[in-house]
């Protein structure tokens, strides 16, 4: 495990933390002696990561539920957190899901669900930790987005919409909250071992066909974690897939046209 000695005592929020990448991330903030606060809609797994994180690392926690997609109630929970737990050091915003399906038969609920959570949600709750960072001048946002913002793939195109939408975002508000001395991080990820594909991908054809490239999401923590509350613009992993959105940013056309038969993998 990695040390990050900055966020001892810092008060740090993660959204959709009840599995997967939030969950590892709500753990490697513990070890490393911060205040974590999970919010995600199963207050069931919440009330056990809460048990156990404070019996094993001796830290506060406290937990709320919380859909990010209901977003008249992310003010009112976002108050009571500062009630309990005062000013968030470092808010990460990891609730997302995606719908993987051609353009034509994508339904009108899954196109606003997804943009609901990962694009609406994710501004809300960020809205409301800006003003008393701004205040504090001190502060991280994370935003977990995704390769898939960087390079949109055919099948992915509302949730490459809506990662895209995260780091046009992100990248705005970088420079808004520069002179505040706040951290804007986006992590965009290739595909992770987590339960992200019950939904995404349920015919499991993805799966298959990169399950050999998949992140370890305790792995990507690590990296995520140790960056807290450091100036890290960005979090790209695999590197071999950020490359590749590298070279789609200067030849579209070209990568468009030798990796068709790769991108219709899903």
């Amino acid at each position: 495990m990695l040390v990050n000695h900055r966020i001892r005592n810092k008060v740090i929020a993660i959204t959709g933390a009840s599995s997967g990448l939030g969950e590892q991330i709500a753990y490697k903030c513990a070890q490393n002696g911060a205040t974590v606060i999970l919010l995600a809609r199963t207050m069931k797994k919440l009330k056990r990561m809460k048990d156990d994180i404070e019996k094993k690392y001796s830290v506060a926690c406290g937990i709320w539920e919380l859909d990010v997609s209901q977003h008249e109630n992310i003010t009112n929970t976002f108050k009571e957190i500062y009630e309990n737990f005062g000013i968030i050091d470092v808010l990460v915003n990891n609730a997302g899901y995606g719908v993987f399906e051609e353009a034509y038969t994508t339904s009108i609920v899954d196109i606003k669900g997804m943009f609901d959570v990962n694009v609406i949600g994710l501004m809300a709750c960020t809205k409301e930790v800006i003003p008393f960072m701004r205040q504090k001048k001190f502060g991280h946002i994370i935003n977990i987005a995704s390769q898939a913002g960087k390079i949109a793939t055919p099948k992915s195109s509302v949730y490459a919409a809506t990662k895209h939408a995260v780091i046009g975002y992100s990248n705005s508000i970088r420079m808004e909250l520069d002179p505040y001395h706040i951290f804007v991080t986006t992590v965009n990820p290739g595909p992770i071992a987590t339960n992200f594909f019950q939904i995404a991908d349920q015919s499991g054809t993805y799966v298959k066909s990169v399950e050999k490239f998949m992140l370890n999401p305790e792995h990507l923590a690590d990296k995520i974690v140790n960056s807290m509350l450091t100036k890290r613009r960005e979090i790209n992993a695999p590197r071999w897939m950020n490359t590749g959105s590298i070279i789609y940013s200067l030849f579209p056309k070209l990568v468009e046209r030798i990796g068709r038969k790769a991108f219709y993998k899903k």
